[in-house]
């Protein structure tokens, strides 16, 4: 593994890169080469103090812009955006590996909310009564919590962030984001619009640490919500600290998720897209395929597809060489590669069949790299630890079931709920397993069902802790509360006199 000179990335704070002094420091690295390309700032107390510091002050001036000069900066921002995505795409295929065209559909998908976000006067307009009571009327008023706190994984480091911040914004919120230190810059890049697009100093800041920014947004008495998407450890403390704490959360954690086959699917079309959802960024995905429920006699026909399909994959630098762009990149860590590996290590021991190892992969230049090919794991026992924990990298079991009944109890007995398929050309049997199925968010010839913007994205169980799932409807509803005004304006020649009764309606 080689080392570089390299910067140390920084802070957002008060419109502008706040270099660190906390004289802490982590690793950012290039995961194709192994190579430490920069560094990131951590951190510590009096920063995160100042962070949240700096975004209190922005509120204070962002929550008084009408709703009309709010939806400029807006606009201005999905324009800033859309123009110049391509260098945000090169920023995450730098520092978290995905091949870059991978690294542009999170950009797009991200977009999205942004898009929905521009529209948000209809979705933050309150009700109206008139005369609800004789001479009274009635209505509510939606308004923003204040500083609110946004912790996102370094698997989508512009997606996640954006399923949050344009809505939070649009309502009013000022945002302090804490990203992953694994690949902090696109937050960066990411703020430097914000400024560009008019967004006033403070409203959106970028706090880089660890557990101990974390905590400060969790435990500060100014920070009004939490938005998370990571491990379902980590969500489940999230929820339970920043609850304890008094604050709105919408905690997203981990998977499972499972490809129900049926007899009567498109095999072909089953086998492309088991690869494009079990494989696609080098499975580091919450909503990745990670097991294929084959109901039998499919299986060993299944296998024999998606085997063909991996051999012809290629593995490399996710920014591509020479104008040309591999399918998949490596993982973002050393770390992370070998703990995958290790799982294929237990799927092995407990009485898989390993159909293909993509354990031990070298691609040639790049023989440091964190690269780990795509691995078919066949007759996965359920009882594998290989089978009931998220991998969270390329790996894809094969469990095989005798009907869809035992496939649905498989599923539904897990203890992630967050994304599922089935792939079957009989609409009765969709439309059944739509209904009866336990995972919130559920695909039907479609591997991957995550919503448009304006639906919203999350699970069920243990994939989601909080009431409020992700951007959509549930988004604004998030980053609102609503205020209930009950008005009378009397007329000067009558009064209603003294009346020590609990009032009624008349």
């Amino acid at each position: 593994m080689s080392t570089i000179d390299t910067r140390t990335v920084a802070h957002w704070i008060d419109g502008r890169e706040r270099p660190s002094v906390s004289g802490r420091t982590a690793p950012i690295f290039n995961p194709a080469t192994g190579a430490v390309q920069a560094h990131v700032a951590i951190a510590d107390q009096a920063e995160i103090d100042e962070a949240i510091d700096s975004a209190r002050r922005g509120f204070e001036v962002w929550s008084r812009y009408s709703i009309a000069r709010r939806q400029n900066v807006l606009f201005a921002f999905r324009e800033l955006l859309n123009a110049r995505k391509g260098e945000l795409a090169d920023i995450i295929t730098a520092e978290h590996g995905k091949v870059r065209s991978d690294a542009m559909g999170e950009i797009l998908r991200g977009q999205e909310v942004v898009e929905l976000a521009t529209g948000f006067p209809h979705l933050i307009k309150g009700a109206f009564s008139e005369n609800a009571s004789t001479g009274i009327d009635v209505y509510s008023l939606k308004q923003p919590l204040g500083v609110v706190g946004v912790i996102s994984p370094f698997n989508f480091p512009a997606m996640v962030p954006m399923w949050f911040f344009p809505i939070a914004l649009a309502a009013g919120n000022a945002v302090v984001l804490k990203p992953s230190e694994k690949d902090p810059s696109a937050a960066l890049w990411l703020a430097q619009l914000w400024k560009e697009a008019g967004l006033p100093d403070g409203a959106f800041t970028v706090l880089q640490g660890d557990k101990l920014a974390v905590d400060g947004l969790l435990n500060s008495p100014v920070v009004q919500s939490i938005s998370f998407v990571g491990s379902t450890p980590i969500a489940q403390y999230i929820y339970e600290t920043a609850s304890k704490n008094g604050k709105r959360v919408q905690a997203l954690g981990g998977a499972k998720n499972h490809m129900l086959v049926l007899p009567d699917a498109d095999l072909d079309l089953v086998a492309d897209q088991a690869i494009n959802a079990g494989f696609g960024a080098a499975g580091e995905r919450c909503m990745a395929i990670s097991v294929v429920l084959a109901v039998e006699p499919v299986a060993d026909e299944l296998i024999e597809k998606i085997v063909a399909r991996i051999q012809r994959l290629k593995i490399g630098n996710g920014a591509g060489a020479e104008g040309v762009e591999p399918d998949m990149g490596p993982l973002i860590t050393d770390v992370h590669r070998d703990k995958v590996s290790s799982y294929v290590d237990i799927a092995e021991a407990d009485g898989a069949t390993v159909v293909v190892d993509g354990r031990g992969l070298v691609v040639d230049g790049l023989e440091d790299g964190f690269f780990f090919g795509p691995t078919l794991l066949d007759k996965v026992p359920t009882t594998s630890r290989a089978y009931t924990e998220e991998i969270f990298g390329p790996v894809l079991s094969v469990v095989r079931v005798a009907s869809y009944e035992d496939g649905l109890d498989l599923i539904n007995s897990g203890e992630f709920g967050n994304g599922t398929a089935i792939f079957t050309n009989d609409g009765g049997a969709a439309r059944r397993f739509q209904n009866e199925v336990q995972v919130g968010m559920i695909g039907i010839n479609v591997p991957i069902p995550v919503p448009v913007a304006y639906h919203s994205f999350g699970g069920w169980k243990k994939s989601l802790f909080g009431d409020a799932k992700a951007y959509g409807v549930h988004g604004f509803d998030f980053f609102t509360r609503e205020k209930a005004v009950t008005s009378r304006w009397l007329d000067p020649a009558t009064h209603g006199g003294i009346n020590l009764g609990f009032p009624q309606n008349d």
